[in-house]
């Protein structure tokens, strides 16, 4: 697609996808209820989106050879948000299972991606996040099944830690910091400056040429 119509640009990809990550961020750090329940329903809704926004980036922004990394991406985005959106099959353990599952998948797909597109625009920038998706998975999969901690807070206020909230807590910490990441990421004018070097480059050879003729 020629860049003077492409409307959707890698730049937009990670400026989506930070909006997404924020919005899940902000849904879990104001709840005051981190169970399953509402986990799972930001959580599918997170992947869902995502998920759109992968099938999108594969079809419109990625070249020919360069899409499998956003279509397997999407796929398990798209199966992970609607087993979590199925309300009847909310618990505790599915919400270990499914982030866990997801983040292992996605991070693991998205860092190797960046690895084998080192020197290009993204690369690092997949790295980063699919190592920050493989965290996610080892922190969750490090949560004691059953933790239960109660302390009692100035005042005499009971409070109770559970394996849910930490797990919730964890999936909401790390989509603020994809959020923030992916932002600035977005918002860097570097690819802009890369294409901007590579035409001018490829101008200078072209005027060489000319004037050797």
């Amino acid at each position: 697609m020629p860049a003077a119509t492409r409307t959707f640009t890698a730049r937009n990809v990670q400026l989506t996808r930070a909006a997404l990550a924020a919005v899940a961020a902000v849904m879990i750090t104001f709840s005051p209820d981190h169970s399953a329940a509402v986990g799972l329903a930001v959580f599918a809704g997170f992947a869902l989106s995502t998920g759109l926004v992968q099938l999108l980036a594969a079809i419109i922004v990625h070249p020919s050879g360069h899409r499998w990394p956003s279509v397997i991406i999407a796929a398990v985005s798209f199966a992970a948000g609607m087993f979590g959106g199925i309300p009847g099959l909310r618990s505790e353990g599915l919400f270990f299972t499914l982030v866990i599952a997801w983040a292992a998948a996605t991070g693991l797909v998205e860092l190797i991606a960046g690895i084998r597109s080192k020197g290009t625009d993204g690369a690092r920038d997949a790295v980063l996040v699919g190592g920050l998706g493989l965290l996610l998975a080892l922190l969750l999969a490090l949560v004691p099944a059953g933790f239960v901690q109660e302390s009692v807070l100035a005042g005499g206020v009971t409070s109770t830690l559970t394996s849910i909230i930490i797990g919730v807590g964890l999936f909401g910490g790390y989509a603020a910091i994809v959020a923030v990441f992916l932002g600035i990421a977005g918002l860097t004018p570097g690819a802009k400056k890369t294409a901007d070097a590579e035409t001018g480059t490829d101008a200078d050879r072209l005027a060489d040429h000319g004037g050797h003729a």
